[in-house]
Order: structure tokens, then sequence, then C-alpha cells
């Protein structure tokens, strides 16, 4: 039985030995559950079937026992993804607002991270910060892990007597690997300060497209996204859309990262009347 899922979240890619690149993939089902689709390698997909944010997709999924992040399924048959209706920004984003809003929204931190660590609840959440305090950047490494390049490459070799070149070169393929980390500095409904990674795709093509932009200048790059997002805190209603990874979730004191950011522009006081 196929599952209509509204794309909302695509982090920027990862690099894994097991699964070459990934791409953190959540959304919202019919009923505003949320549901992540792991793995799934996006940028291996065919052309047809790569999907955008906020866009219905229909798929064949079944839980992901491997993972026990419960909102965890995996793809039964990758043939199955068929792409369906984009949901646009129209009536400032009316039809995306009343999909989110049917699921719960919190403002309680500690209640999440309870949930997730304690309980085992939920690992994908929808978030209303109280204050964005800050946009915060900082560099990291610039190239991609070179033991797991070394694996991959090794694996390349080995499916070149199975696959033709352009076979293994789409399977291969990967993203420029990001040299910064953005994140948010933000204060819940009791006070409590977080700072949290962007791991939003959609940050990390800003980056690329301001420094094409900026004729290779990262500094001013930098700069243009972060005016972008403390724009969005000045003029926006921001959620923030929450996951926890993998690697850390239900131990981690804290194990969430922002994996989207949600902007629809603020109501003019004018339109309550």
């Amino acid at each position: 039985m196929l599952t209509k899922v509204l794309i909302s979240v695509k982090t920027y890619p990862t690099l894994s030995t097991k699964y070459n690149e990934l791409v953190c993939t959540a959304g919202f089902l019919e009923d505003g559950s949320w549901v992540r689709i792991y793995p799934l390698p996006f940028r291996a997909l065919e052309r047809n079937q790569q999907y955008k944010k906020w866009q219905w997709i229909e798929l064949d999924l079944e839980l992901n026992t491997s993972d026990v992040r419960p909102e965890s399924h995996k793809v039964l048959n990758l043939d199955s993804l068929e792409v369906v209706e984009l949901l646009g920004t129209e009536q400032n984003w009316f039809k995306r607002k009343e999909v989110v809003n049917r699921g719960d929204v919190y403002d309680d931190l500690s209640v999440l991270i309870e949930k997730a660590n304690k309980y085992n609840k939920l690992s994908l959440a929808t978030f209303k910060p109280t204050r964005i305090l800050d946009f915060i950047v900082e560099e990291v490494d610039r190239e991609w892990n070179p033991e797991k390049l070394a694996t991959l490459k090794a694996k390349a070799q080995q499916l070149s007597l199975f696959q033709t070149e352009a076979e293994v070169k789409k399977e291969l393929k990967l993203a420029d690997k990001l040299p910064y980390k953005f994140s948010y500095k933000f204060e819940d409904i009791n006070g409590k300060q977080s700072t949290l990674m962007i791991e939003d795709w959609e940050i990390g093509a800003l980056y690329w497209i301001c420094l094409q932009r900026c004729v290779g200048d990262e500094e001013k790059a930098v700069q243009q996204v972060k005016d972008k997002y403390l724009g969005f805190v000045e003029n926006c209603e921001i959620l923030l859309f929450l996951g926890t990874t993998k690697q850390f979730h239900g131990w981690a004191s804290n194990p969430f990262v922002i994996i989207g950011v949600f902007y629809p522009q603020k109501e003019s006081q004018s339109g309550l009347f």
C-alpha cells in the first residue's frame, strides 16, 4: 500500500560508507504526524523521481527496524516512488500551514528531550521558539572524511566489475562539503537557551549561491546567509523542524538538530480586525 508524504525536510547530504551519500528526508502524513524516510539516496534517484520540498509524494514504506527512532521508515520499492502535488507559497503559505498545523507544535524543549530520550516517543517535532537570539557561523573541515572516501573508492572499484562507468558515477556522486556550520541560538517558553545546528539542504544551497554571487568571497557569502536567516527572525513567524540524529538519539543531553526552518510572513495586525 502506498503512503502519501508531504516532504518538508531534506537535509544537506552527509557521507555514509554503507549508503554512499545520505539525505535525511522527512515530512508530514495526511493527518499531520511526522515520518522519516531513511535511508534514501536522493541524488541517485531518476530525474522524474526527484521531489522538491513541499511536494506530496507516494511510495511504498515499512517501519525501519534497524533504526530505533519511532518515525523512521524505509522504502520497500524505490520504483514505487511517485511525485504528486507541489504546495506553493500562495496566501502566505496557506496550504503548507494547513498541513503543519494538523500536528503538534511544541514550545518547551525539555518536554521534547524527555520524550526522545526517556520514552522514545518521538525523534521529529515542530517547535516554536519564544525568541531567536542569534545566528552563529563556525568554520569546519572543508573535505569529506578521507577514510570514508577511501571506502567509497574501493566500493567503486568493486562496482566497476558489474556496472558501467556511468552507473558507478551515478551511484557514487557526492555533494560539495560545506566549509561552515550554521546554527540558531534561541529560547524556549521557559527561557531555556539552546544553540542547534541547521542541517537543511536549503541553507547549504543558499551558501553556494551566495558564494557564486560574491565571486568566491567567503566572508561576504557567509554574511549574506546570516542576513537572510536573521531576516526571517524579523519578518516571519518561524517554526523549527527538529530531528534527532541516529548517533545521539536516546542519550545525549540534547539529541536534536534543526532539520528545517518554516518561515511564512508575519500576519499583519490589521488583518485581524
